[in-house]
């Protein structure tokens, strides 16, 4: 009796004890279920399949008792090399290990798979696990930030930053998308291509404004990821201002744009530009004519209540960009977000080995952001000086592609569309290339990288002194009218500036006009609406 007793309690001695640890600052034991942390290993090592059914949900260290999560990581380990998963594999792989006795032996092993008939509820039971290491997760970090706020030299915002990148980490690497059947896929599918069809515009998705970018692409697609890249002054805000323009003010779509390189009164500033063909160093000084105040109170009506939302936090988060990103989705149901530009922007809260994986966290980062929100991310980017170096006679030239992406080969990777700006005359200081033809204004819109198109390169125009980029072919017709008033107007001369207007927005002599009832004389003194 003797002898049984105290192999009974050497028997004891090799099993693990793990007694959960309170937690002092809410003096609670942590969420926890050891009971079904066992009942899982345990159905691991009775059926074949059951590891394939939780591998995606559970990892080592959502195990609360220690022993358990190398008796875990042992069952992946095996798993890992394709050897079947049963007690004496198992018990081998730990010893292997050489933690088999800090587990509780292989006495412990056999009791864990004494504990269940079958591995019918194991991924359920393995849900529960992993719900239970969230809330622990979740404890650990709130009570982390908690004692970080009481520290008055940290600074609170890069606390807030620093805090929700942690959440992030959190949710990304828990929670997962369920498998959807094929069929599902399909009736959305066809619903998307229903939707494309009673569209006037025949395009599944969101219009640029931009008629043969727009067919080639067939409009920005929902949850695509989209990089605009250009070399300084090649004028890639004032493209995604020009578009964003396009889609606010003419299709009523909302936009987002999230300017880290310049403010909101710079971006304003050259909207009303743009919208009204007023030139930005007028703009400056205020040094308009009475026609060209007419027209900056017109049409700026139309501008002022577009949907058209602008943030130019510098030095913007990754992280702060989603909680901002989603808020406008939710509140305002913004339909596209532009960001001026990727290198600017930081992922605060993480550590990274270089810069270049910084970018490349960020654009994954953006990918992921666009399939969570189900709508087109446009991120502006920078090129690198290679396309500087590059002679004029070289096969290229200065046109850029893919190779000249700056700082990271992840952007190309992670984007559904590449596109280049290009501008010949930027180069030459010419109005004509070597073969005599006419450059003067001549933008090339370079769409390098079409996960699910062709790539093509669509000719544009560009106006250099409102920062406009018109379809090829189109006429600036607000020019024509305020070149036109300006000379007629007796008051204000031909070209003298006029003080600004006092009467409301939109006051014309003889009556209020709307943005859309701007008139432009002809030969007969005859008004046509534009």
């Amino acid at each position: 009796m003797e002898e049984f007793e105290t192999g009974k309690q050497a028997r004891r001695r090799t099993r693990p004890t793990h007694e959960p640890e309170i937690v002092s600052e809410f003096g609670k034991l942590p969420p926890q279920d050891t009971s079904l942390e066992d009942a899982v290993l345990g159905a691991l090592m009775l059926e074949k399949d059951a590891y394939n059914n939780v591998c995606e949900i559970l990892k080592p260290e959502a195990f609360y008792n220690p022993a358990n999560q190398k008796i875990y990581e042992a069952i992946q380990s095996l798993a890992a090399s394709g050897k079947p998963i049963d007690m004496l594999t198992v018990t081998d792989q730990l010893r292997s290990n050489k933690v088999l006795e800090e587990v509780g032996g292989a006495i412990r092993i056999s009791e864990l798979t004494g504990m269940v008939s079958s591995a019918a509820n194991a991924e359920f039971h393995a849900r529960i696990v992993a719900q239970k290491y969230l809330a622990r997760e979740l404890i650990s970090y709130s009570s982390q930030v908690q004692q970080l706020a009481f520290d008055e030299s940290i600074d609170v915002y890069d606390l807030m930053q620093e805090a929700e990148g942690k959440l992030f980490e959190i949710s990304k690497n828990t929670l997962k998308r369920d498998v959807i059947p094929i069929e599902n896929a399909v009736q959305d599918a066809i619903k998307k291509i229903e939707e494309a069809a009673n569209r006037e515009s025949g395009l599944s998705g969101l219009e640029s404004g931009y008629h043969k970018l727009d067919r080639l692409t067939s409009g920005w697609q929902n949850s695509d990821l989209i990089i605009i890249a250009a070399r300084p002054a090649m004028g890639k805000t004032a493209f995604v201002l020009s578009m964003a323009k396009n889609m606010a003010v003419d299709y009523n779509h909302p936009v987002a744009v999230f300017s880290l390189e310049m403010s909101s009164l710079q971006l304003v500033n050259r909207l009303i530009s743009n919208v009204c063909s007023l030139e930005g160093e007028k703009i400056k000084s205020g040094q308009l004519t009475q026609p060209e105040w007419e027209n900056l109170m017109t049409r700026t009506r139309s501008l002022s209540t577009a949907p058209l939302f602008i943030d130019d936090t510098p030095s913007l988060s990754i992280f702060e960009l989603r909680t901002k990103a989603r808020r406008l989705v939710r509140e305002h149901g913004v339909q596209i977000i532009i960001i001026d530009y990727l290198q600017l922007m930081n992922a605060t809260g993480m550590k990274f080995g270089s810069r270049e994986q910084e970018v490349s966290t960020i654009s994954r980062n953006l990918k992921q952001l666009a399939k969570e929100l189900d709508i087109p991310i446009i991120a502006l980017s920078q090129l690198n000086r290679s396309v500087e170096t590059r002679s004029a006679d070289d096969k290229l030239g200065k046109r850029p592609q893919l190779s000249d992406l700056r700082e990271s080969g992840a952007i190309e990777q992670d984007a559904d569309i590449v596109c280049f700006i290009h501008r010949p005359e930027y180069y030459t200081r010419s109005s004509e290339d070597a073969e005599g033809h006419n450059i003067k204004g001549v933008a090339e819109f370079i769409v390098a990288k079409h996960r699910s198109g062709a790539t093509d390169t669509i000719k544009l125009h560009f106006v250099s002194k409102y920062a406009r980029f018109e379809n090829e072919g189109e006429q600036d017709l607000t020019s024509s009218v305020n070149t036109y008033e300006s000379k007629m107007n007796a008051g204000g001369g031909a070209d003298g500036p006029a003080p600004a207007p006092t009467a409301g927005i939109g006051d014309y002599p003889g009556g209020p006009m709307s943005p859309n009832e701007a008139w432009m004389p002809d030969a007969e003194d005859k008004g046509t609406p534009f």
